[in-house]
């Protein structure tokens, strides 16, 4: 087992593969899609970066990837499996549709979405079949675990800050929508991000899988149509500015916290 400081989460199930399937076609294709990529147009800035600089140069007009700007070792650490079953297990979570409206909410025990749904994407299920576990936190329930979080130190000027946490299986996400500013930090497992700027829509259907717009639409796009994307490990945090579209993509099982100003 790799250490928690590769990016592998403990103790939660990791991709399986298809082989013998007779989609084994297609399920080569996953499998590659949900491989590292090398391509990045996002902007990576250190712990140099000052407060000036992030207003400057990124609050208003574009993404960037903040690297060490936070220390969330201690907040890792309570997000281990066996350790997060411990605490919540039976607490019940809302669980929404991976599509971009969310229209489906349920409600479960923490370890029945642990147990039972914490699976890869099944290619043959849409967005809008496939409940996905981010956002909805009681507070109440998981506010202790989230006064551990350090998010990064950069604020807009004339928002509050408002915690969404989020666990999901391999090849999982969300497909492109739009809201206000934030950051997402990936705390244990990999996300590919996917984003256009606000006067840029993208092709997309909206009860489709992130998966399937990379299998079936993005080969196809020439380069002047592709977004900027890149993809996120632990210790990294994205921000994007507000309006901007973006999609996700778990490239394994995942944890992540995402923070929304607004």
């Amino acid at each position: 087992m790799q250490s928690a400081a590769s990016g592998r989460k403990p103790g939660f199930p990791l991709q399986r593969r298809g082989g013998g399937d007779p989609r084994h076609e297609r399920l080569t294709s996953q499998h590659a899609a949900l491989m590292e990529e090398d391509i990045c147009t996002v902007e990576r800035r250190d712990a140099s970066l000052t407060y000036s600089q992030f207003i400057e140069q990124y609050a208003f007009s574009r993404p960037v990837i903040l690297q060490g700007v936070t220390d969330n070792s201690e907040f890792r650490d309570q997000c281990t499996k066996d350790k997060l079953l411990a605490r919540f297990g039976d607490h019940r979570v809302r669980l929404s549709t991976a599509n971009t409206y969310s229209y489906h909410k349920v409600d479960l025990p923490f370890q029945d979405y642990v147990h039972q749904l914490l699976e890869p994407q099944d290619l043959t299920t849409l967005g809008s079949e496939t409940l996905y576990f981010f956002g909805d936190n009681n507070l109440t329930e998981w506010g202790p675990l989230f006064q551990k979080y350090r998010p990064p130190p950069f604020w807009i000027p004339g928002t509050t800050s408002a915690y969404s946490f989020g666990i999901a299986g391999s090849g999982s996400g969300v497909p492109f929508h739009w809201h206000g500013p934030g950051y997402s930090e990936v705390i244990f497992g990999r996300k590919r991000w996917f984003l256009y700027p606000p006067e840029k829509t993208p092709e997309f259907h909206p009860n489709k899988t992130t998966l399937s717009w990379l299998l079936d639409t993005y080969p196809s796009l020439p380069p002047w149509e592709r977004p900027v994307e890149c993809t996120i490990r632990p210790g990294e945090v994205l921000y994007f500015p507000d309006r901007w579209w973006h999609a996700t993509l778990n490239l394994e099982t995942s944890v992540f916290i995402s923070t929304f100003l607004g």
